[in-house]
């Protein structure tokens, strides 16, 4: 990372609350969790280099959290946010084995390691992400790695992120499990220095601004990050967010690339129209807050879970609200789904209080929303969702010129192209790929593309041996980074 622009600390703990959400947590445990790590590793001795790698592993350790969201929320009854809240902190003497969900964990790594190393992480802190899962005594992860063959940043992680787990109960809850886990789960030398030192560590950390403490924790040298790669962090989480339900994938840079067209068209300042592409990247950041049983429902939402739907605009605005280089951001992502006439939420704010920018990420998103399937209705067709957009317009609920800017831009898209896609990918092995990416299973691809269900698997097995992956999830990413969607 260049040394200028915005502290990369500040975004990433500010986006850590994503993670938070994501795995039935109260926001600021990622911060809180990362403050302990680093303090701890800081009195052990470490400096440098090596605490800066526990610091960001630590901080990041649940950035994989959507891989696997639609298929635990299948076992969980729907809500997969409550299930984590809880499977996260139980010690597992050995992987769990629920039929059918070996991929899991595969998948959660897979997708970490990504975006960790999209997010410009070093190799020990993409390691760490690919160890999330594996113990110290061996009976973990699909590594099946023991003791020192763990990475030091994943060991710090583990020990620090459980101990906030519970905190909540009592630091003598905090004690028994340090000990308990102690040469199991734990690195019993790190279990055993934050038994010697964590009552004082602890209530220190409980006391303070979490975020504005976890900013300043970062060890030396802190990292910047120019202004022009905050693009690429705005799109890994992007992607986090849209990987949590297959009909969202590629949702938010579809909605960010449409709304930029449209501001261009009708000529908004550069800086606004920067703003607002960001904006658009980071505008669902909040559905990662919501149980997939929400989103997945075919039926009319109950009034609990509307209004579950309801708050995560405003999940999104304060998450971004936290950062400074975000900031800015924070009230256009926040607004996506007011309308004109006061019907939309969270605001229900009206027309004179929506800012051009917003406008235009209002009718972007919709008509986004209306060409991508959803569990309650189909795609619309093109021209049936840009009536659909244009009757808005006519209700009064969205802008007519924000409106008639993005139908402009929608109706020159290019079509897709025909040839090869990256990494050697044939265009059959491209329209595999979308499939698989979105759900479907290897009946469903041979049906699909008239070929056998073997047939089908074999083309999935090239394009993972390909694209250098082993899971649906990690697929998707892909597909999603080089917009293949």
């Amino acid at each position: 990372m260049e040394m200028d622009g915005a502290r990369l600390a500040e975004l990433l703990t500010a986006l850590s609350v994503v993670t938070d959400l994501g795995i039935g947590r109260p926001p600021e445990t990622a911060m809180r969790a990362c403050l302990l790590a680093t303090r701890l590793a800081t009195e052990m001795g470490l400096g440098g280099a090596v605490a800066s790698d526990v610091y960001y592993a630590t901080l990041l350790r649940y950035i994989g959290c959507t891989a696997y969201a639609h298929e635990e929320a299948a076992v969980a009854g729907g809500d997969e946010l409550t299930a984590r809240a809880e499977t996260t902190r139980t010690d597992f003497p050995d992987p769990p084995e629920v039929p059918g969900l070996e991929h899991l964990i595969p998948s959660h790594c897979e997708v970490g390691m990504s975006l960790a190393h999209r997010l410009g992480m070093t190799a020990p802190v993409q390691a760490a992400l690919g160890q999330i899962f594996e113990r110290w005594d061996g009976h973990g992860g699909p590594g099946g790695l023991k003791g020192e063959e763990l990475c030091l940043p994943v060991r710090f992680a583990h020990v620090a992120t459980q101990a906030m787990a519970f905190l909540p109960e009592g630091y003598d809850r905090v004690r028994a499990i340090l000990r308990e886990r102690s040469g199991g789960w734990f690195d019993p030398a790190i279990a055993t220095a934050l038994l010697l030192r964590g009552e004082t560590l602890m209530a220190e950390i409980t006391e303070v601004d979490a975020w504005r403490a976890a900013v300043e924790a970062e060890p030396e040298p802190r990292r910047r990050i120019a202004d022009a790669a905050l693009d690429e962090v705005a799109a890994a989480f992007a992607d986090l967010t849209d990987l949590k339900t297959h009909f969202t994938l590629g949702h938010s840079r579809a909605v960010a690339a449409l709304a930029e067209a449209a501001a261009l068209r009708v000529g908004l300042p550069p800086a606004e129209t920067r703003n607002l592409r960001r904006a658009a990247l980071f505008h669902d950041l909040g559905q990662v807050g919501v149980a997939n049983g929400i989103w997945e429902k075919a039926g009319a939402l109950s009034a609990i879970e509307w209004e579950a739907v309801r708050l995560h605009p405003y999940h999104t605005e304060r998450i971004l609200s936290r950062a400074p280089a975000l900031r800015p951001l924070a009230l256009i992502a926040g607004m996506h789904h007011e309308r004109q006439d006061g019907s939309g939420y969270f605001r229900a704010a009206r027309d004179p209080l929506l800012p051009p920018a917003v406008r235009l990420l209002c009718a972007a998103e919709a008509y986004q929303a209306m060409t991508q399937e959803r569990p309650h209705r189909r795609a619309l067709v093109l021209d049936a969702a840009a009536e659909t957009l244009a009757a808005e317009a006519r209700a009064g609920r969205l802008d007519g010129d924000a409106v008639r800017a993005v139908l402009a831009v929608a109706g020159h898209r290019a079509a897709r192209a025909r040839a090869g896609g990256p990494a050697g990918l044939t265009v059959r092995e491209l329209e595999v790929l979308r499939l698989i990416a979105t759900g479907s299973s290897y009946g469903d691809v041979a049906q699909a593309l008239v070929i056998s269900a073997r047939t089908a698997a074999h083309h999935v097995q090239h394009i993972y041996d390909k694209v250098g992956v082993s899971s649906r999830a990690a697929a998707a990413l892909f597909a999603m980074e080089h917009q293949l969607l």
